[in-house]
């Protein structure tokens, strides 16, 4: 590789940070001026088709699978690339954070991957976007250590053989990076997360018997896994490594990908690893999308959505056939219960619930599945065992007797269960305290013994919005409203108030939060992400 041409990016609007410079060096960020170069104007043309997708389905409220694409569904022939050995045995996952403890702790947790996020778990924050980079630096160069300043107690990985295996997940597609600007525009958070993060550490992977392996967020068509394919043979190539090394799982957390998965797997096929079924941002994308539909597609309380539900086991059992007809890995959602370290009973009820869960992703043919706390990783690898055994996955169940029609997915009236007073209470309760952490700088929060991550106050605020435009009546007579939302969260501020005290509650973003919460769930003109606000009040 020759050397780079002087980076045309600059640094802007950013404190300086310890060690900065082992990330922004010259050569890394030439890569990724490259990577914004030749690839963002595509991006932009993607965006800009989303919100013309997006005006089809308010003409239309419905779906269907593609017939422009037919003939690469109807293709039994092709496959995604075979697994390479470190991702072939996925039985259980964890996410979080790369903050010097989580690295440390997550690759210790017994999983045999660690989604490493750049993403929903993180608020994109100047310093968590340059010394996650560098934290996960020094966990490959084994130069990563952790003491917690209030308890005193030391962190330090186990030998690598014991490790996790890192897949990465940088932004998503709509977000921009205002600290990195090309002539005087911001970069992509997605080019700067991937770019970074694949120039230092795509060798050194390769060497440790690993390689540069991603989880792509948001993805809402199979045009922009064809952009991430281009991106990946494209880096590569600058780099000098074989093409094909790359593997990426894709999210499919919008209701508009679940209807291209093959095409999907296809675009990306010789960098496929699978896909992910989400929940959270799945039903925000169910909101976002039929917000105009009118009645039946009012979904009730976020926590009445299981994974039972008809419209949403349509999707998951899709997913699993899907990925097993292409050879490709399909990994569960997630269990995000945070165990209580008083309260032995709460833990009780909670682990039989995650493991009647992980139960049925493993009945169901998953290969995977995610959690939120390395306390869940046994019961988790239980599940998966029982099903497993020595095997490393089941894609040879290819699961020929799911058959779901395009209706399936969208079939959100088959579901009984309605809006609820508490619900609303609740949306304002998470959504408020979840926002406060992320205008601090805390992407993954505990909220009421739940991980909670930007997903979780994506469909808080679009289920408020969404129960206010449908005029829902709640069971005890009153109607959502504007009035009624503000009440609600006026009320809830005055209990964080009551419960912190006036010092931590000075000290915090509540206000903010609670301005913001409104502005998101109450604006007659729906903001396409919460982030895109509240980024404009991230300090840092």
């Amino acid at each position: 590789m020759s050397a780079p041409a002087p980076s045309p990016l600059a640094v802007v609007d950013a404190e300086p940070l310890p060690r900065q410079e082992e990330v922004l060096t010259e050569a890394a960020l030439a890569f990724v001026a490259e990577l914004h170069r030749r690839f963002t104007p595509r991006r932009d043309e993607l965006l800009a088709r989303r919100a013309e997708r997006r005006a089809e389905i308010a003409r239309t409220s419905t779906l269907d699978f593609l017939p422009e694409t037919a003939a690469i569904r109807a293709d039994d022939s092709w496959r995604v690339a075979p697994a390479p050995a470190a991702l072939n045995d996925r039985r259980v996952e964890i996410t979080g954070p790369t903050d010097r403890k989580m690295t440390i702790n997550a690759l210790n947790s017994g999983a045999k991957v660690w989604l490493a996020d750049f993403e929903d778990a993180s608020a994109p924050t100047w310093e968590n976007v340059v010394l996650g980079q560098v934290n996960l630096i020094d966990a490959y160069t084994r130069k990563i250590d952790f003491t917690d300043a209030r308890s005193g107690k030391s962190y330090a990985l186990k030998p690598a053989d014991q490790l996790a295996t890192v897949v990465m997940r940088p932004r998503g597609w709509h977000l921009e990076e205002r600290h990195l600007t090309f002539d005087g525009r911001p970069v992509p958070g997605a080019l700067v997360d991937f770019g970074l993060y694949f120039f230092h550490n795509a060798q050194r992977l390769i060497d440790l018997g690993k390689g540069p392996y991603f989880y792509l967020p948001k993805t809402e068509s199979h045009l922009e896994a064809r952009l991430w394919n281009e991106i990946f043979v494209f880096a590569q190539e600058y780099v000098g490594i074989p093409r094909g090394t790359v593997r990426a799982t894709v999210l499919i957390e919008t209701i508009t990908a679940a209807y291209e998965m093959e095409e999907i797997l296809y675009e990306l096929r010789e960098h496929a690893a699978g896909l992910n079924a989400g929940r959270w941002d799945y039903l925000f994308s169910i909101v976002k999308n039929f917000r105009d539909g009118g009645a039946k597609f009012v979904l009730p309380d976020r926590n009445a959505v299981t994974m039972t539900a008809p419209f949403m086991r349509a999707y998951t059992e899709l997913l699993v056939r899907t990925c097993h007809k292409r050879g490709a890995h399909a990994i569960g959602g997630m269990a995000a219960f945070i165990p209580s370290r008083r309260d032995a009973e709460v833990n009780k009820v909670a682990f039989e619930k995650v493991k009647a869960d992980k139960d049925r992703e493993a009945g169901d043919g998953f290969d995977g599945s995610w959690v939120a706390h390395p306390d869940l990783v046994p019961i988790a690898m239980a599940s998966f065992d029982a099903v497993l055994g020595e095997k490393p996955n089941q894609k040879d169940r290819l699961r020929e007797d799911v058959s779901v029609a395009a209706g399936d997915l969208i079939a959100i009236d088959s579901l009984d269960a309605k809006p609820t007073y508490a619900g609303l209470v609740s949306a304002v309760q998470v959504g408020t305290r979840y926002i406060e952490a992320w205008l601090r700088g805390l992407g993954a929060v505990a909220i009421f013994n739940l991980m909670e991550d930007a997903a979780t106050a994506e469909i808080s605020r679009s289920q408020i919005w969404q129960w206010i435009n449908a005029g829902v009546v709640f069971e005890n007579g009153e109607t959502a409203t504007p009035e009624l939302a503000r009440k609600v969260a006026a009320e809830e501020l005055a209990a964080i108030r009551a419960e912190i005290g006036e010092e931590a509650f000075a000290a915090g973003k509540w206000q903010e939060a609670h301005d913001l919460l409104l502005h998101v769930s109450l604006d007659a003109d729906y903001a396409d992400f919460l982030t895109l606000p509240a980024y404009e009040q991230l300090v840092g």
